[in-house]
């Protein structure tokens, strides 16, 4: 197990360095850049040359790489070419916001979607079925931002219950906390609930029509021990891998959540930043959800192993 996950830390390590090399170049590449986009069209070429200078693109391409990869080892991500502000501060400020929605979304999806995907499969055909089928392919089909809006009107405008615009700090207590991303989190949460129940449904079905199960039955094995011991550990591991993936994408998916919301979080920033051309901040963000992706994956690879202990990883025995 330890060699195991060290080499997918290894191999963390250069996804990381791959995406990190491909962002840098990836920006300079698009036409135009940050000089134009903060002195206009109409500036002089001389304004042009000196802003150029003093923000560092005047030199060669390799040499900006070599001192940005040099700056992310000792942890200086650099200043925001818009705001001047550190990036760190500018992504400090906004992460806690999508992540607060994320964790609200991912909560309430697994709350939801595991029992009911399980209750789904073991009562086949039958009208609760069909109602959390129905449920299941709304949640997919709608978008996040629609239901956002939906929301919104309902809990916000009709009833006056909740806000539904910006964000309280969890330092200003939880409730005021909890008020301000109940909403966009069900908004952003709802697909992720959807894809999952689905899953937990056909995998859970696929197990207990397996001969083992059957045999199960025929031995007398009570039906909660037939479930959840036998049937419900393997149906996990494909639900696992999804519930992953799903994951990583709540957190890039929430930016149209955001502007519904009025919560200035990491889409929101990466939109303005990639509009303004602030190569530091897009650096930075991109790499965070890459992050994020990455570590997700790794843990879901650690997670077969206890749900299955016949899963080997690297030609180990």
């Amino acid at each position: 197990m330890k060699q195991y996950i060290a080499k997918r830390l290894l191999h963390a390590a250069f996804i990381m360095w791959l995406v990190a090399t491909t962002v840098f170049f990836g920006l300079r590449f698009i036409p135009g850049g940050p000089v134009r986009t903060m002195l206009g069209q109409e500036a002089t070429p001389a304004a042009v040359r000196q802003l150029r200078h003093e923000l560092g693109l005047d030199q060669p391409l390799w040499v900006q790489y070599v001192d940005w990869m040099t700056d992310l080892l000792v942890g200086d991500f650099g200043r925001s070419i818009a705001s001047n502000q550190q990036v760190g501060e500018v992504i400090a400020q906004a992460a806690p916001k999508t992540l607060s929605i994320a964790l609200v979304g991912i909560v309430i999806g697994l709350t939801v979607a595991i029992p009911t995907g399980i209750i789904s499969a073991t009562r086949k055909n039958e009208p609760i079925d069909y109602v959390s089928t129905v449920a299941a392919f709304l949640g997919i089909s709608m978008p996040a931002f629609f239901v956002g809006i939906l929301l919104a009107l309902v809990f916000g405008v009709w009833f006056n219950l909740l806000p539904v615009f910006g964000y309280t700090p969890l330092s200003e207590g939880f409730v005021p906390w909890l008020k301000s991303v109940i909403l966009p989190g069900i908004a952003t949460g709802l697909p992720y609930t959807a894809v999952v129940m689905r899953m937990t449904r056909s995998s859970l079905l696929e197990v207990l029509d397996e001969p083992y199960m059957r045999t199960a039955r025929a031995k007398g094995v009570q039906g909660r021990v037939r479930l959840f011991k036998h049937a419900l550990q393997n149906a996990l591991i494909p639900v696992v891998t999804v519930a992953g993936i799903q994951l990583a994408l709540i957190i890039v998916g929430s930016v149209t959540v955001e502007i519904v919301f009025g919560i200035k979080g990491l889409g929101r920033v990466l939109i303005n930043s990639i509009l303004d051309r602030d190569y530091p901040v897009v650096q930075v963000t991109i790499l965070l959800v890459a992050g994020v992706m990455v570590f997700t994956n790794l843990v879901v690879d650690i997670v077969y192993t206890f749900l299955d202990p016949r899963i080997r990883y690297g030609g180990e025995k």
